[in-house]
């Protein structure tokens, strides 16, 4: 399992554009992927479940990569968060 902790700089949050994007990213890789905030956690690739957290600017989040090949698959949602969220 591997983990990052992550702060949306982006000002809307994770609304509809960059919530579909994660999803497409998270299923391409090889592994499960998770965003966690606060008590409540979803699958990276469930729109809908991943949108109803309301994630907003200057929240925190840890996502949480199992499965597969998870240090690249850690690497990719980094990435995909410094340049997307």
């Amino acid at each position: 399992m591997q983990q990052f902790t992550y702060t949306i700089t982006d000002p809307i949050g994770i609304h509809a554009r960059p919530a579909g994007l994660l999803v497409k990213a998270a299923k391409a890789l090889d592994c499960a992927v998770t965003i966690q905030k606060g008590d409540k956690s979803v699958s990276a690739v469930k729109l809908m479940n991943l949108m109803s957290m309301g994630i907003k600017q200057g929240d925190t989040v840890t996502v949480t990569v199992e499965g597969g090949d998870e240090e690249a698959g850690r690497r990719a949602m980094e990435e995909f968060f410094r340049e997307n969220l």
